[in-house]
Parts: structure tokens; C-alpha cells; sequence
């Protein structure tokens, strides 16, 4: 039986993080070629330390995009906010090493007169819903994103022009009877410009903003409050800790409370199913519990590199169905063509939209008109029920 009563914790970092820093040039350099070539392949990596930036990986597409990789890499740092003596976006030295895709890889992905285009990899996707949360995502990991989200929005705006852009949040959540109704603890560390200020200066700076962006009556006096714990926090991004592309897939996704195949997304183009199916699982998830047909739903899908069609679909409701499982996976199969070039074009995924994935999470965002985020769309509720 599942459990009603317990904490939950989950964390995020924010858009200036090491990692996120090498996720959001990965997936600007991936935006750059989709803009020319709605039919480019890319799978961009990148690396950060002091006041270098480090990009490679394989592509097929327009030559000129190649060559302006660096500029692509300084907009991003300018845009996240780094003008520190240790990793300045106008001072950084700036390595690209993006070399032509595969051939190998290529002929098992291509479509040609006898197949249909081919899955990028093997692997397995998870996709999650739960209607605990307005967006259908695990409370811990939806509100620890939205605190960094305000502070983002405050420092860029100058409101705050105490804090830097590196940050990290942790919300321990407290469940009775299956649904979130407290914070236990937060945890939050901030890097801040002014050397002078203290964990309690912090604090005052940042606790309007995190208790404004929590259910009211959430955070009580029993709520522990750890704030720049460790003391002063002023050398942030990567002149800090080094950063990677692809080392913050549970932040990307469920905080944890739901499996992870284990790809990740930033920087892949979207015939790799390690994004896009994952994309496509939770679109088929939310829409399950919008629908009513559950209130948490786990959906799995899983691919062979050059074949199309995925050799399983799996789903579990976690006891909490109207209807049986089996009923679920035979209608999403349906439903949707879960194809790499039918989950492409179902959600219109050959676009320039993934350098806005890079932070405060994949799932959990509203779909905007460009495209983005439109595998948050509840638009299969009527498709599902019909079909089961």
C-alpha cells in the first residue's frame, strides 16, 4: 500500500549554475542550427571552468552555424549574467570542437524507401504526472524551481542587485493523506556581490520572494530555514565548480519522485529519443491524469537505435486508476504516433525552442506560441477517453 503520510525532498539550481550554464549553450547552439535547418542533427556537449568555455560534439547541418559558436556561447553567458573576474561573457576563452556527425549513426537514424526514420539511440523514457500541483507535477521539485525562478526574475530586473546568478534551492515537503500540505525545511545558497553580507543579510534579501512563491501556509514557525549555510558565497558559475552538459537530469525532470531513464536532454536534437520521447511520455502522462483516468500516472517507452516504433509502452497508476493499465497502453500507442518522426511532428518539435528548457525544469511550464513547451498541452483528453 502506498504510503499517505511522510517528507519529501527535492532540489533545482538555478539558470546560473555550472551545469546550467553548459545546458543553456548546448541547447542555444542546438536553436542556432534547428533556425537554418529544421532538419539538423546535433548532439552539442560543453564544458566550463575559469573563464573558459569548451563546446563539442557531432552535427549535420549549415556550415555557417559552426562559425558562430563562440558568439552563440558569449551571448548565453551575458544573458545569464556573469561579469565576474573569473568568468567574465566578454573576457572567456571560447573552444569549439563540433565535427560532422557519424556516418554510422546516420544510416541507422535516416529515412530511406524501406524503413521510416530511425529511433537515435536505444534507451528508456519516463514520462510523470501527478494532480498535486496546478501543472500536474510533484510539489517539492515545481516549487523549488519557482523560487529560483522569482530570484532570477528579481536580480535581472535590478531589484536585488545584491545576488549573482549562481544558486541552488531544496524544498523538504511534508504529505498527509497523499497530498502536499507544508514545508518542513528550505534550503537555499545564493551567490551574492556584496562580500560584506551574512547568511541572515541573505536571508532578509531572499524570504519575501520564496514565501511569495509558496501556497500560503506552508511555511510555519516550525519551518527550518537554511540559507547560504556554509557562510559567503561570492565566486559563482563555473569560476567556482566546473560544469558539464547533461548533469542535472533529475533536476530536469521529477526531483526524484519519479524514474529516469537515465539520457539526458540539453543539446540533443530531437530524432534523439532520449528528449523527445521523453517529451512525448509526459505529454501522454499529464494528459492521462487531466483526464481523470488517474491521479498519478508513470509512463514508460522504450527504443532500439535505427527502429522506429518503440518495443514497449508501460504504464502504472499507482493504484489510483479508474481504469486498467492495459486499457491505458493500448490507447496511448493509438493516439499518438510514438514513431521519433511522429512524436516530431505531433508536437512540432523541429523548431528553435529548447535554449528555454535549459533551467527551472523541462516539464511543469505553459506552452508558448513559438512552440515551446507543447508537450505540456492537455489537448489528448478527449482522443484518450474515446480510445479507451
Amino acid at each position: 500500500m502506498t504510503r499517505q503520510n511522510y517528507t519529501f525532498t527535492s532540489e533545482s539550481v538555478s539558470e546560473g549554475h555550472p551545469d546550467k550554464v553548459c545546458d543553456r549553450i548546448s541547447d542555444a547552439v542546438l536553436d542556432a542550427f534547428l533556425a537554418e535547418d529544421a532538419h539538423s542533427r546535433v548532439g552539442c556537449e560543453t564544458f566550463a571552468t575559469t573563464d573558459r568555455v569548451v563546446i563539442g560534439g557531432e552535427v549535420r547541418g549549415p556550415a555557417n552555424v559552426i562559425q558562430r559558436v563562440e558568439d552563440i556561447a558569449r551571448e548565453c553567458v551575458r544573458d545569464i549574467g556573469y561579469e565576474q573576474e573569473g568568468f567574465h561573457w566578454a573576457n572567456l576563452k571560447v573552444d569549439s570542437y563540433l565535427h560532422a556527425q557519424s556516418e554510422d549513426i546516420a544510416q541507422g537514424v535516416d529515412a530511406s524507401d524501406n524503413k521510416d526514420e530511425g529511433a537515435g539511440d536505444q534507451g528508456i523514457m519516463f514520462g510523470y504526472a501527478v494532480n498535486e500541483t496546478p501543472e500536474l507535477m510533484p510539489a517539492p521539485i515545481q516549487y523549488a524551481h519557482a523560487i529560483l525562478r522569482r530570484l532570477a526574475e528579481v536580480r535581472k530586473s535590478g531589484a536585488e542587485p545584491t545576488l549573482g546568478p549562481d544558486a541552488k534551492s531544496q524544498l523538504s515537503v511534508r504529505y498527509e493523506n497523499g497530498k502536499p500540505v507544508g514545508v518542513t525545511s528550505i534550503v537555499l545558497s545564493t551567490q551574492h556581490l556584496d562580500e560584506s553580507m551574512s547568511s541572515d543579510d541573505v536571508r532578509t534579501v531572499v524570504e519575501p520572494y520564496i514565501r511569495d512563491v509558496l501556497p500560503e501556509g506552508w511555511v510555519t514557525g516550525e519551518t527550518e530555514w537554511h540559507v547560504n549555510p556554509t557562510g559567503k558565497f561570492v565566486i559563482g558559475g563555473p569560476d567556482g565548480d566546473a560544469g558539464l552538459t547533461g548533469r542535472k537530469i533529475i533536476v530536469d525532470t521529477y526531483g526524484g519522485a519519479a524514474p529516469h531513464g537515465g539520457g539526458a536532454f540539453s543539446g540533443k536534437d530531437p530524432t534523439k529519443v532520449d528528449r523527445s520521447a521523453a517529451y512525448a511520455a509526459r505529454y501522454l502522462a499529464k494528459n492521462v491524469v487531466a483526464a481523470g483516468l488517474a491521479d498519478r500516472c508513470t509512463l514508460q517507452l522504450a527504443y532500439a537505435i535505427g527502429v522506429a516504433r518503440p518495443l514497449s509502452i508501460y504504464v502504472d497508476t499507482h493504484g489510483t486508476g479508474q481504469v486498467e493499465e492495459e486499457a491505458i497502453e493500448r490507447a496511448a500507442a493509438q493516439i499518438m504516433d510514438l514513431t521519433p518522426r511522429g512524436i516530431r511532428e505531433h508536437l512540432g518539435l523541429n523548431k528553435p525552442i529548447f535554449e528555454r528548457t535549459a533551467a527551472y525544469g523541462h516539464f511543469g511550464r505553459q506552452p508558448d506560441e513559438q512552440g515551446g513547451f507543447s508537450w505540456e498541452k492537455t489537448d489528448l483528453i478527449d482522443a484518450l477517453k474515446r480510445a479507451i
